[in-house]
């Protein structure tokens, strides 16, 4: 049972090193969330059903849907929070 746990574990660490998006220990919640969103754009972009979906209820082009998606996906949560120094 015990070897099972390690296995697991080993496995997780693999996916975490070779995948961005699974995520880490050190990452933090604007990170994980700036992956979501850009996963979940490059997603919209890559379905050409989804994406013709959003254009006819936005009442705008395919061309421009996928563009604005695509500008979206450089700051998908905004600017990013400012560093908290330590103080010690």
């Amino acid at each position: 049972m015990a070897a099972d746990r390690q296995n697991i574990n080993k496995s997780w660490d693999h996916i975490q090193n070779k995948y961005v998006g699974t995520g880490h220990s050190d990452m933090t919640k604007f990170e994980w969330a700036s992956n979501q969103h850009r996963d979940t754009a490059a997603s919209h972009i890559g379905h050409y059903d989804m994406l013709s979906y959003f254009a006819v209820a936005q009442n705008d082009s395919i061309g421009r849907v996928r563009y604005q998606l695509l500008e979206k996906m450089l700051q998908p949560c905004g600017a990013p929070p400012a560093k908290q120094e330590d103080e010690t």
